[in-house]
């Protein structure tokens, strides 16, 4: 089992209704500034392999992503490779992010990963939560 590492945060969730994301062969596809934020954050992390996505309960809508250092590949995690970063997507979390790309969006107040994700039905009035 894989060891687990500190949590990064939350993350916020949109979604796509009514736009269709172009699909690849990747569970996730991950922005330029995902990619470069993903560097920066695991390059000041000794021994840390990627980000891990995880799911769980939480919030008024049902789930919730979380993010979490990855020092080891879990059994079941799905890789995704991208632009020389590495993304671990936990068991629990692959379905709901098929073809879902993951941003990260800075402005004033505030700094975050955004997951724009086609599958989920509704998401909470603040963004964190969703449901299938």
């Amino acid at each position: 089992m894989a060891s687990m590492a500190r949590p990064i945060g939350t993350a916020t969730v949109r979604a796509l209704k009514g736009r269709k994301l172009i699909p690849t062969r990747a569970a996730l596809v991950l922005t330029k500034a995902a990619v470069d934020r993903v560097k920066e954050l695991t390059r000041e992390e000794p021994g840390v392999l990627g980000l891990r996505i995880g799911v769980k309960q939480r919030g008024c809508n049902g789930l919730s992503y979380t993010l979490e250092f990855a020092k080891e590949k879990a059994k079941l995690d799905e890789v995704v490779q991208q632009d020389g970063v590495t993304v671990l997507i936990d068991k629990k979390a692959q379905l709901s992010l098929l073809g879902t790309e993951m941003d990260y969006v800075s402005t004033t107040l505030s700094s975050e990963f955004v997951f724009n994700n086609p599958n989920i039905q509704g998401t909470c009035g603040c963004g964190e939560s969703f449901n299938l």
